[in-house]
């Protein structure tokens, strides 16, 4: 067998490895030991037709596909140890040329990142302020949860709930008919068509009106782009919202918690800081790691990107079934094939990826560590998430030896990113004397 290392590149080994005609050979009558024991040939017992009948009965192809079959794993890994390549995943294999046997092989290798000067990082989070204003809209959208709508004698206007009547066509065929429809007009609303809402402002109770509007030509539904609705309406009922008066009543209508208009603004106050605090710190890490990122140099195989991408695919699909929503019928309704969402996740995938790798180089130069006691701890707040008969089997399930060791590279990640975001916070110690001099 002769091996050779094409290049390597992106943390993989290109290798192109030629199979010694006497060792294809040797797979070739182990094929045919194989093949011939399970073959009905007639004129022969089973195991005694000789090779050139075998393979006039079965096709030489398939004689030969047994026998590459058999032997490239082992070929593959000859191949490995002789360039002393360690893969993180399995390798592509194409087979190239069948006389003499080759093919090539691309090998993933452990990923190469080289931080950047990650200590010189100065950044801190921005403050997270409330304002008295967002506490108003709160409260605004509060009164329009529960307000009542009242019926009104004058034309429809933006806002008003009204029941109408409605028949449509497109190009001859039905495509919206129904009676007694309740329909909010808004502003700017593209449903069910954009301009919709527009032609019913204006309308009388009990008055009909007939109107065309058409889809535009980059419509999401092709099968609608570009085609003309002819539309039918009549306006049966017209109501107007009436908002509550914000007193001690709505104050008990919102919130049992709350005894006054002040509790319940400390309230919607406090709710609104407490979100507004956990933004702050999520775009605070994720500007701090960006920063890591494109100062360091990261190269790492495709595989990863994969691997991370079919692992958020699946995360998607076990959330829909749980939520009892059936993956086909989303995927319907989002208009897309289990391949094009796999394509949507992969920038999020490339993310994560680039995101673990720097963190966890970091993790290793600042000489971080996880320790079998917080991998426990890490345990027992996972099983707590499960039903208390289900907790023990997932107890066990959580201690073995794969689930143990990605949970050790979470919480290494974890750690990481937290003294990423001390160093980044981290006074300038020559400033200060600086200053002080002064």
């Amino acid at each position: 067998m002769k091996v050779t290392k094409d290049k390597t590149e992106n943390s993989q080994a290109y290798l192109t490895v030629e199979i010694d005609p006497d060792e294809l050979e040797k797979a070739l009558q182990e094929a045919y030991k194989h093949l011939v024991a399970r073959a009905n040939i007639p004129g022969f017992r089973k195991g005694k037709a000789p090779r050139e009948v075998l393979e006039r009965h079965l096709g030489k192809e398939a004689l030969l596909e047994h026998a590459i079959n058999d032997m490239i794993p082992e070929a593959y890994q000859n191949a490995l140890k002789e360039q002393n390549l360690e893969p993180i995943a399995q390798g592509e294999i194409e087979i190239v040329q069948l006389e003499p046997l080759i093919f090539k092989a691309t090998v993933p290798l452990n990923p190469v990142v080289k931080l950047g000067d990650y200590k010189s990082i100065r950044m801190k989070p921005e403050e997270a302020t409330v304002e008295e204003d967002q506490v108003d809209k709160v409260i605004e959208q509060l009164r329009h949860q529960n307000a009542t709508w009242e019926p009104v004698e004058r034309p429809v206007a933006f806002n008003d709930l009204v029941t109408i009547d409605i028949k449509s066509e497109i190009e001859g065929k039905s495509y919206i008919n129904r009676d007694g429809l309740q329909y909010q007009v808004e502003e700017g609303t593209s449903f069910p068509i954009k301009g919709f809402a527009e032609q019913l402002v204006g309308m009388n109770r009990n008055e009909e009106k007939e109107f065309k509007l058409s889809f535009p030509e980059d419509y999401s539904n092709k099968d609608l782009a570009g085609k003309e609705v002819l539309f039918k309406i009549k306006v049966n009922e017209i109501k107007q919202e009436k908002l509550p008066a914000v007193n001690e009543d709505f104050v008990r209508t919102v919130s049992s918690q709350c005894e006054d208009l002040a509790s319940l603004r400390k309230t919607i106050y406090n709710d609104l800081k407490t979100r507004k605090e956990e933004e702050v710190k999520n775009n605070f890490s994720e500007k701090v790691i960006q920063t890591l990122i494109d100062m360091s140099q990261i190269e790492y195989p495709p595989v990863l990107v994969e691997q991370e991408t079919d692992r958020l695919l699946n995360q998607q699909m076990q959330y829909l079934q749980a939520s009892g929503l059936k993956p086909e019928d989303y995927l319907k309704m989002i208009k897309k094939s289990v391949d094009e969402l796999r394509e949507d996740l992969k920038p999020r995938a490339v993310k994560r990826v680039t995101q673990s790798l720097v963190l966890k180089k970091l993790a290793e130069e600042e000489q971080i560590e996880v320790t079998d006691e917080e991998i426990n701890y890490q345990i027992s707040e996972l099983v707590q998430g499960y039903p208390e008969n289900k907790q023990e089997e997932m107890k066990k399930s959580f201690n073995s030896e794969a689930s143990r060791a990605s949970i050790r590279e979470a919480l290494l990640i974890r750690k990481g990113l937290l003294r990423l975001e001390e160093i980044a916070q981290e006074q300038d110690t020559s400033a200060v004397k600086s200053d002080n001099q002064e």
